[in-house]
């Protein structure tokens, strides 16, 4: 009711500040605006929290999950605090309406899959790398509503603009989806207190403009591994284990090797192989980031980082005997973390950007700055880091070990490869995929060939129940999340903005593509900032324009300076294992995680088999002896006391030992959290692990209000009643469509008695 009358009156003025308190708790934002707790004991400088807080002391906020996106430029709402771009027909942008996003896919974005350059110099896998790089530094999620906040109407049978439904209009002259006015889209959900929350909050005159949510940590953390928040991690981690695991899935191997495990909540919605058995299911897969079952390419290079991960701890266990399991799942997950790090900003920006571009906008490493903000910013999340959509070929390889085509698994298009863990597991599993990625080449990008068919018709989406269109997806995002224009960011960018149509021929020389770009949008100033970043000509040594590599490049710089855990900076790591980290690759990953004997020494470069590739046993890689502790590191104390449902690190060197303990998830800690060895014993005993009873959590409950909580031994269960069941959040009751058991009860208790006096009146009526 307070949101209704937003326009006629100030009520919310007038409301207390408990009250205003209560608005927060119950709309789930009250754990997202309070301040987060740092810690303060001889971890803070060892290990990264896994939300990404407290990475900047003195702003503990910033890269953390569950924060807003970073906005470089103010957002461009049509009312200026939330409809999106597009949002009102008759609002003009220079005089004119803006296109049709799948009008701008048909005109100047789509081209078929016959139409395709590939790359000279680049493998499928770099672009596989790209994406999965990006699951690890931004994650926007959707409104969990599912019909408008106004009508009550459902989305997917609506083309109105009503928030949260934003549907992508379909012109009437589109074939691909013939019948239809309009594909679903649901609208990025909000930061908390901004957009139309803001008047939840208060900020009714102040009229905060619409901001999106990160649920990832902003850093390069390898979160695709670990996870953005303490739930999932320990959900991710084999707890009953000394030797710091992660756990893996316990139905299937690959020829002994590890697959992901499977996600808890069954029947997931991945596809089942339509020719094996109906009873057979093979789930989604379960890592770090939800999206790891996407394509199989992206889930091969999740199921590598599991694997490596599990690799480095058993070997740094054998290195320190004396490790509790807690110090060698944190060792291990740094040195994975630093990995990702080195991979991404040493081989693979440099070549999509360009050498000049990477001094330009990156440059030498100074070292940690504490006033650089790290965080995510919206346009490169949204738009800029979406180069990539255009350099992904067609179709997916898979190969024998002589690297030729398999003879039992072949050549798949693109869209038989979404959400299809099946094909990994009952098709070879990971080698013939990563010998087709190393192998294959990256599709190039090309004013006249941008996406093929496979991605503008043929997307399958987990939440659609038929194709979509990932450009018309970028572009309709990008107009919902309220992104300035093409020119606005060129100027951002120090580049000059374009006025006339011979300013746009300077930049794209496709001259029918320059034609078509004035034609649909009428003016420069309104053409979207991911078509304008697309369709720039390349810059030499690069794969992206020059206000794409502006873009990627200044984020590069913000991740890398802004983190204190970097693994460059001083007291990360010790200089005898910055050295071991520069010997590795994502080559020497691959030899040491699958059953591939040659690689390329690059896997981003292009290469022909055998000429290009060495034997693995030539591939370089790290020498974990600079992890191993020296004797006596325990001290005089004697090894610390381990405790159930808990685990414990030690901070520090021989005769100044300090131990920190902590709880698994669904525990608390009771006693002291840090202790020391002074003159030969422990200054107190060690703390004991109580369960937490989540269910009693009033400000940020385990359960939606909608579902029953159950405490259990460190978790809980949300249950629903008959005949509602639990969503794909495990926290939220929805219809099942189906009767309850009470109703299908009474219904044959009625159809009983209903014949019994049939029969009973017939009786009387034939005795009669």
């Amino acid at each position: 009711a307070a949101v209704e009358n937003k326009r006629s009156g100030h009520l919310l003025d007038r409301l207390s500040e408990k009250m205003l308190a209560m608005i927060a708790n119950v709309s789930g934002c009250l754990p997202y605006m309070l301040p987060p707790v740092c810690p303060e004991n001889c971890l803070a400088t060892k290990y990264r929290l896994i939300t990404g807080a407290c990475n900047n002391r003195d702003h503990p906020r910033w890269g953390a999950s569950n924060t807003a996106l970073a906005r470089w430029l103010p957002p461009m709402y049509e009312d200026g605090i939330t409809e999106p771009k597009g949002w009102n027909s008759n609002f003009l942008y220079n005089g004119y309406q803006l296109p049709l996003v799948r009008e701008v896919t048909q005109k100047l974005i789509q081209a078929s899959n016959e139409a395709v350059t590939e790359d000279s110099l680049y493998s499928h896998l770099i672009i596989d790398w790209g994406q999965y790089i990006d699951h690890d530094l931004a994650f926007t999620p959707q409104s969990t509503s599912r019909v408008s906040f106004m009508a009550g109407e459902e989305c997917h049978l609506s083309c109105q603009n009503q928030d949260p439904c934003y549907p992508i209009k379909i012109p009437p002259e589109d074939t691909r989806f013939p019948g239809l006015e309009c594909l679903p889209f649901y609208r990025s959900s909000p930061t908390c207190g901004t957009g139309n929350q803001g008047m939840l909050f208060g900020n009714i005159s102040a009229g905060k403009p619409r901001e999106q949510l990160n649920g990832l940590s902003s850093f390069l953390d390898a979160s695709t591994v670990y996870g953005s928040t303490t739930a999932l991690e320990q959900k991710l981690r084999n707890l009953t284990s000394e030797q710091g695991l992660l756990r893996v899935n316990v139905q299937y191997s690959d020829e002994g090797r590890d697959y992901l495990p499977f996600v808890s909540q069954v029947p997931s919605p991945c596809a089942q192989d339509p020719s094996g058995n109906t009873s057979e299911r093979i789930e989604c897969f379960f890592a770090g980031d939800s999206r790891s079952s996407e394509v199989i390419s992206l889930t091969a290079v999740h199921t590598l980082w599991l694997r490596e991960h599990n690799r480095l701890a058993k070997k740094l266990k054998n290195l320190n005997l004396h490790w509790s399991s807690e110090t060698v799942y944190q060792e291990a997950r740094k040195i994975v973390g630093a990995l990702h790090q080195m991979i991404t900003l040493r081989d693979y920006i440099p070549k999509i950007i360009g050498s000049s571009a990477f001094s330009q906008y990156v440059g030498e490493y100074h070292g940690y700055d504490h006033t650089v903000n790290p965080t995510v910013s919206n346009v490169f999340s949204t738009a800029a880091f979406r180069f990539g959509h255009a350099t992904i070929p067609p179709l997916i390889k898979r190969l024998n070990p002589e690297f030729q085509e398999h003879q039992n698994f072949r050549t798949l298009r693109l869209h038989e490869a979404f959400f299809s863990p099946w094909r990994l597991i009952k098709e070879g599993g990971l080698d013939p995929l990563l010998r087709g990625l190393l192998i294959a080449p990256a599709k190039l990008q090309k004013q006249d060939q941008m996406m093929n068919e496979e991605l503008t018709n043929k997307l399958f989406a987990l939440s659609n129940n038929g194709s979509m269109d990932l450009a018309s997806l970028n572009l309709q995002r990008g107009r919902d999340h309220a992104l300035p224009g093409y020119n606005d960011w060129r100027e951002y960018c120090g580049l000059h903005a374009l006025v006339t149509k011979q300013d746009l021929s300077s930049v794209v020389s496709d001259t029918k593509l320059v034609e078509k770009i004035i034609e649909l949008y009428g003016h420069i100033n309104n053409v979207d900032v991911w078509v304008g970043g697309l369709m720039e000509n390349i810059m030499p040594g690069a794969r992206t324009g020059p206000l794409f590599a502006c873009l990627i490049g200044k984020q590069m710089q913000a991740l890398r300076d802004g983190d204190r855990f970097w693994w460059e900076n001083n007291g990360i790591f010790t200089q005898d294992q910055r050295n071991q980290l520069t010997k590795h690759s994502l080559s020497r990953v691959i030899c040491d995680n699958a059953g591939l004997y040659q690689v390329p020494t690059d896997s981003f470069l292009l290469g022909t088999y055998p000429h290009d590739f060495v034997s693995c046993s030539q591939i370089p890689g790290m020498d974990l002896a600079a992890w191993k502790e020296t004797p006596h590191q325990t001290g005089p104390c004697g090894f610390p006391q381990k405790i159930p449902n808990g685990d414990f690190v030690l901070c520090s060197e021989y005769k100044n030992s300090l131990v920190v303990y902590s709880c698994h998830d669904g525990y608390r800690l009771e006693g002291k959290e840090e202790i020391a060895c002074i003159e030969y014993h422990w200054t107190s005993p060690p703390p004991v692990c109580k369960d937490i009873n989540e269910c009693e959590n009033e400000i940020n409950p385990p359960c939606h209000r909608s579902s029953i909580c159950k405490n259990t031994l460190g978790s809980y269960q949300c249950l629903c009643t008959d005949p509602y069941t639990l969503a794909d959040d495990e926290r939220t009751c929805i219809d099942s469509g189906r009767l309850s058991k009470s109703s299908l009860t009474s219904i044959i208790l009625a159809v009983v008695m209903l014949g019994f006096c049939s029969v009973l009146g017939w009786i009387v009526i034939c005795r009669g």
